[in-house]
C-alpha cells in the first residue's frame, strides 16, 4: 500500500473534488430555483417539468452522456456557437466534467429541495405575509431555514453523486490524465491493465469520502431533530 501511495498520481482526486464541489454549488442554486418554480406551476405543467428535470436520475449515465456529447459537439449548433462566439470548448475538457456531473447530480438536489418545500407549514408563510414581508424575503428568511434538513441532505447527496460520476463524464469529457481523469475513470483504466492494487486503493478513497458525506448528512439531520425533541 505504501508503495502504491508513493508512486501514485493524485490528480484524479483533485479533479474529482474540484468537479464535485463546482457541480454541487451549481446544483444547489439551480435545484432550489427549479423546485421553487415547479411548486408554483399548474398540475399538468408541473408533472411535465418534473419529469424532464428528474429524467437524468433514471437514465443510464452513458445515455445522458451521449446526448450531452451531441449537444456540445463542435459539429452541432450549440457547440459551434460556444466555440466561435465565446471560445468555449466543452468536449474533452474539465468543463465537460462539470457539466456531466451537474446534469447527473442535479435531480437529487431538485427532488430533495422540492420535497422539503412541500412539507413547509403554510401558516408560517401566511404569517410572514401579514407582517408585510416580500415574497423574496419570505423565501430566503422563512422557507429556506425551515427546509434546511432536506436541502442539506440534497446538497450532500449531490456532492457524493457528482464525485463518483463516470458514465456521462467519460462520454463528454473523456479520460485525459491530469485534465479530465477522475477517480472513477482512473479505476476503470487501471482495471483494464489488471492493476487491482491501485484500483482497490482508489475504491477505498471513494468509499471513505462517501461515508464521510453520509455521516455528515446524518449528523446534521440528527442535530436538527435534537433541537425539536418533545
Amino acid at each position: 500500500m505504501l508503495e502504491i501511495m508513493s508512486s501514485l498520481d493524485w490528480s484524479p482526486l483533485f479533479i474529482s473534488l474540484k468537479t464535485g464541489i463546482v457541480a454541487t454549488i451549481l446544483s444547489f442554486f439551480l435545484g432550489i430555483f427549479a423546485a421553487r418554480k415547479v411548486m408554483k406551476a399548474g398540475p399538468k405543467l408541473r408533472a411535465l417539468i418534473d419529469g424532464i428535470l428528474t429524467l437524468p436520475m433514471v437514465l443510464p449515465p452513458t445515455v445522458a452522456g451521449f446526448f450531452l456529447l451531441l449537444l456540445f459537439s463542435k459539429r452541432r449548433p450549440i457547440g459551434i456557437l460556444l466555440y466561435e462566439k465565446l471560445d468555449i470548448v466543452v468536449v474533452q475538457t474539465w468543463l465537460g466534467c462539470v457539466i456531466a456531473a451537474l446534469v447527473i447530480s442535479f435531480p437529487l438536489m431538485y427532488r430533495n429541495a422540492r420535497a422539503a418545500f412541500e412539507q413547509m407549514d403554510m401558516n408560517l408563510i401566511y404569517a410572514a405575509r401579514t407582517l408585510g414581508m416580500s415574497e423574496f424575503s419570505i423565501f430566503w428568511k422563512v422557507v429556506i431555514p425551515c427546509s434546511k434538513p432536506g436541502i442539506l441532505a440534497g446538497t450532500i447527496l449531490t456532492f457524493a453523486r457528482a464525485l463518483g460520476e463516470y458514465g456521462a463524464t467519460s462520454m463528454l469529457a473523456g479520460n485525459i490524465p491530469g485534465k479530465t481523469g477522475t477517480i472513477s475513470q482512473r479505476i476503470a483504466m487501471v482495471l483494464q491493465d489488471g492493476d487491482y492494487g491501485t484500483a482497490g486503493f482508489w475504491a477505498v478513497i471513494v468509499i471513505l469520502i462517501a461515508l464521510c458525506a453520509i455521516y455528515l448528512m446524518n449528523f446534521l439531520s440528527g442535530q436538527h431533530k435534537n433541537n425539536h425533541r418533545w
